[in-house]
């Protein structure tokens, strides 16, 4: 096939080396099912579910039916002061699949969209409930919480830091829940719920009255995917209610069926008060998110408003977009339909053993997994994410496409996954981290 050349030059890509990327460009050109196609044709396993949000496997038809109909009816409209019926139809769906209490829902266009307005809604329930000086936030470090000004301040990964100094939040973090001795495990490791007590001497270093909120990942999933001691969840949940601090789990990576439940807080059987997602809510189709809260969180902040304004002053031109509704419903309808949240918790089992079959081949020094999430951390190379950005296009020549962070690979196959394709993405893996040497 002769393929038309591309200009380059204009496009500046996010989270990517461009000097690299414009002498080694790796594209996709289309997708179905688990597979990729570059523009040349060659095939190419999905082995992170595109990032994290194809669910339900790529090209289904009917999100993109669902997509083509609310563009031909309304193609758009504003969400101030003026709504369309079927972002009401949206939200009382997600309600239903929501753990007991959230049920009051705030929509946006990203992750990094859903985490701050999950940082305003935190502030504007305290000052509603008369405890205006809760501005201080805790999160952890090795967190990830998308990438605008409020989650950049909750970010513990130094890399999404270093060059961002000038951060908006007050924010003060706890340790990660890593450790040494916690390498090779599989699930749940058995010793650190203890880390959850930073959160009490946080508070009481800092007062616990001055605290609004404490955001985790219940997984942490861009750093490589850290499964949370057993009690960790709970144990932060308990220090939260004693300081009166709100717990806000970030399930843009979790949600939707990545840990055999709808999401990691029903699996771990912890609720939050506040809980963001996106990514898999649409299948990856049309950008969207959404921030679930408490009712009585939601009444409080209506509530404490007499005057003739918005109660939150807070959203974005594209919140509740009709056609991203109609694909949120879609992709909703497939979960339920095809009994997806249910087919990866049957499934788990052969991928996470496929997972660590990894575990003695050169270029592995640990593996971590749980649900269908699982994180691959490389022996260090040359220099810091050296080797991880080195095997992610090995990989990719090899014909499977994961998600690199570092040093670490986050594999995380769609739901939709058949056996023989999750053996032919191990068998990729095993190839290629089997390599004694990996030369550039």
């Amino acid at each position: 096939m002769t393929l038309a050349p591309i200009n380059m030059d204009h496009h500046w890509l996010p989270f990517t080396n461009n000097k690299l990327f414009h002498k080694e460009p790796q594209m996709f050109a289309r997708a179905s099912g688990v597979r990729y196609w570059t523009p040349d044709g060659r095939e190419v396993l999905d082995g992170s579910s595109g990032l994290f949000t194809c669910a339900a496997g790529h090209g289904r038809s009917e999100i993109a039916e669902a997509v083509y109909a609310q563009l031909q009816t309304l193609d758009y409209t504003p969400h101030f002061q003026r709504a369309a019926p079927i972002s009401f139809e949206l939200a009382e769906k997600l309600a239903g699949i929501l753990p007991e209490g959230l049920d009051r829902v705030f929509f946006g266009s990203s992750g990094s969209e859903a985490v701050d307005s999950a940082i305003k809604i935190c502030m504007a329930y305290h000052k509603a409930n008369g405890e205006p000086q809760r501005t201080k936030f805790v999160s952890r470090s090795w967190a990830y919480h998308g990438v605008n000004l409020g989650g950049t301040s909750l970010a513990g990964m130094v890399g999404n830091r270093r060059d961002f100094g000038g951060v908006t939040v007050d924010v003060v973090h706890m340790r990660h829940t890593w450790s040494e001795e916690q390498r090779y495990t599989c699930g749940m490791p058995d010793d650190g719920a203890h880390l959850a007590d930073d959160l009490e001497e946080i508070a009481k270093t800092y007062g616990g009255e001055t605290i609004a909120a404490v955001f985790v990942e219940p997984i942490a999933g861009s750093i490589g995917t850290i499964v949370p001691p057993k009690g960790y969840l709970k144990r932060l949940r308990e220090i939260a209610d004693k300081y009166g601090i709100l717990l806000v789990f970030d399930e843009v990576i979790t949600g939707f069926g990545r840990t055999g439940a709808a999401f990691a807080a029903q699996e771990f059987g912890v609720t939050p008060d506040v809980m963001t997602m996106a990514k898999a809510l649409t299948n990856g189709a049309i950008p969207m998110s959404a921030v679930a809260v408490k009712t009585e969180i939601q009444k409080k902040v209506i509530e404490s408003i007499t005057a003739d304004r918005p109660e939150l002053m807070h959203g974005y031109t594209y919140s509740a977009h009709p056609v991203a509704c109609a694909a949120a419903l879609a992709t909703l309808g497939i979960y339920e339909r095809d009994g997806l949240f249910e087919r990866g918790k049957a499934l788990s089992p052969t991928f996470l053993e496929g997972v660590f079959s990894l575990r003695n081949l050169p270029q592995v020094s640990d593996l971590r997994g749980y649900g269908m999430l699982s994180g691959i951390q490389l022996t260090p190379g040359a220099a810091p994410g050296a080797k991880g950005s080195l095997v992610q296009r090995k990989l990719f020549d090899a014909g499977l496409h994961v998600k690199a962070t570092g040093d670490a690979l986050i594999f995380a196959p769609a739901l939709v996954t058949e056996e023989v394709d999750l053996s032919a993405m191990v068998e990729i893996l095993q190839k290629v981290l089997g390599q004694a040497d990996l030369a550039a």
